[in-house]
């Protein structure tokens, strides 16, 4: 092992709204995540959508799309069965190997073309 791997991550404090770190506690939770690790979690997805080369229009109909479901999905967190708790493990493990990404970038990708066709 490198000395590079074995080195304590540095940290900075960052004033963030108390409404976004209450949403990112509540989505930790069933993770096992701190808040922290959420919204270090959140900000690597960000920067992924935003290398995807999203439109500002589809990155915010995804965020909403999302938003609406988690709230629905907030409401029966109390009722989580085994059915849900394995629909998590598979999101997470297609997030660790690397295809949720890769199948991200395809529809990007088809999106764009699509738009260039329109265009056209």
């Amino acid at each position: 092992m490198s000395s590079a791997k074995l080195a304590p991550k540095s940290f900075a404090s960052v004033k963030l709204p108390e409404s976004l770190v209450q949403q990112a506690r509540d989505a930790a939770q069933p993770l096992r995540r701190s808040a922290a690790g959420q919204i270090e979690y959140w900000a690597t997805l960000g920067r992924i959508v935003e290398h995807s080369g999203l439109t500002v229009q589809e990155a915010r109909a995804a965020i909403e799309s999302y938003e609406s479901t988690a709230q629905k999905a907030h409401i029966n967190v109390g009722n989580m069965d085994s059915q849900a708790e394995e629909l998590i493990a598979r999101f997470m493990a297609v997030e660790a190997d690397g295809s949720l990404a890769q199948r991200v970038r395809q529809v990007v990708l088809e999106n764009h073309s699509k738009t260039l066709r329109f265009a056209a």
